[in-house]
């Protein structure tokens, strides 16, 4: 019964999905000038925007609405000024948990899970492992691929395959509805998630407009599909929470010369599994206990020596309330890395993209989350790297959940299938 209503709201929210202008092109979704438009509460969001290091001017969002205060909406006269209320305050990142504004610059500890693996010899990293049996490529990957590109190369394309099965399988028995999504999205879609396809900064991909039409971009992670999928909905307060999960390719233009951040750790194109709630805003911030809770379950089976974070707010994005980060330890690297996040949006993109619940006669805007289910690159770097054999590189153990999506293997070995390309001179 309970997938079944699950099915049946995507279904009609998909019959709902008409766009209408205002939503999409002009972006001027319902703002909360009851808080951001209140000159009581100037300095309480100056202070938000200096902490999080973000981008604003709540005094310029002031100085508008107070020429706006008292004119007519059916005044059309005012409508520039109107757009540019709305341009002010889609810069103002969302509000941050009492508890975290506290922060200094370093995220607070809330716990470690497993323990550290202790190894008779020095280990290797995964760069090297992967080398010494030929089970990845980084470079000659031919004219298609460039920098941050890889192939995964016999089993261990086959253990990424175990690492999608194994999460969704998980997934599924807490009630997560798996959608299939799109990787092409339009810039309503990616604005109203938070996101800035067209700034400098920019991570997002764009399509060639004169080969492909205007405003197209490559999606950086599910949750933008996901959320999009659900733009301009009502949902009954009974049916929530809705819990939704995506298995899809991510595209990143990503650029680091950090040396943590080497190798595969930050890539242009990689595989991840994610979950996407919208709940009431009541349960908010118990659901992103229950998101972060599922992420350890699923890792911790792992076997791998993990830290959960709570982040600072100069670590949080625009559209995050609060964010739980979960760092694993990786051996050959001899630190740290992050492979999972998950956030509490609060109304942020619920309010851009439109999406509420009903209660009797009154309707509100949802609180939207996501996380990180699994992301395939970086859980293959701490799995590989935890579970070596330093004896020659010879091998790497399979974790005991993974081994029914791996017909049984226990480890992973040479792979003498795919030869090593040689660089050959060619005479002119």
């Amino acid at each position: 019964m309970f997938k079944s209503s699950l099915y049946k709201i995507v279904y009609n929210n998909c019959k709902r999905l008409k766009v209408s202008k205002f939503y999409s092109d002009s972006c001027m979704f319902e703002i909360d000038t009851t808080y951001y438009c209140n000159k009581d509460n100037e300095k309480e969001i100056k202070h938000n925007i200096e902490i999080r290091k973000g981008v604003g001017n709540i005094r310029k969002v002031l100085e508008v609405y107070e020429e706006l205060k008292d004119v007519k909406i059916s005044d059309k006269k005012y409508q520039p000024l109107r757009e540019q209320l709305h341009f002010e305050l889609e810069k103002l990142p969302n509000k941050t948990h009492p508890l975290v504004t506290g922060y200094k610059e370093d995220p607070v500890v809330i716990h470690t899970i497993n323990s550290k693996r202790t190894f008779s010899k020095e280990p290797f990293e995964f760069s090297e492992i992967t080398e010494k049996l030929n089970i990845m490529r980084t470079d000659k990957l031919g004219i298609t691929c460039g920098n941050r590109s890889y192939c995964y190369l016999g089993e261990l394309a086959e253990v990424e395959e175990a690492l999608i099965k194994y999460t969704v399988s998980k997934l599924l028995k807490k009630n997560y509805l798996l959608i299939s999504v799109p990787d092409i999205l339009p810039h309503a879609v990616l604005k109203g998630c938070g996101m800035s396809p067209n700034s400098n900064r920019t991570q997002i991909y764009a399509l060639d407009p004169t080969l492909h039409g205007p405003d197209l971009y490559l999606s950086g992670t599910a949750e933008m599909s996901l959320a999009g999928l659900l733009m301009n909905s009502i949902h009954e307060i009974k049916k929530l929470p809705l819990k939704l999960a995506a298995v899809s390719r991510c595209y990143r233009a990503e650029t680091s010369s950090v040396v943590e951040e080497r190798g595969t750790y930050r890539v242009h194109q990689f595989t991840k599994v994610e979950m996407f709630t919208v709940t009431t805003p009541d349960h908010s911030d118990q659901m992103l206990e229950e998101v972060r809770k599922t992420q350890e379950e699923l890792f911790t089976e792992l076997g791998l020596y993990m830290r959960v974070l709570d982040m600072p707010p100069h670590e949080l994005g625009a559209p995050a309330y609060r964010k739980y980060d979960i760092e694993a330890w990786m051996p050959g690297r001899k630190n740290f890395g992050e492979i999972s996040s998950c956030s509490n949006c609060t109304d942020y993109q619920s309010r851009r993209l439109n999406i509420k619940y009903i209660d009797g006669n009154t309707k509100s805007f949802v609180h939207t989350l996501n996380g990180t289910a699994c992301a395939i690159p970086r859980m293959l770097i701490a799995l590989v790297e935890t579970h070596q054999d330093t004896k020659g590189m010879a091998r790497i153990a399979i974790p005991k959940v993974l081994q029914p999506y791996l017909n049984g293997k226990e480890y992973i070995g040479k792979n003498k299938s795919i030869p090593k390309l040689k660089i050959l001179k060619l005479k002119k």
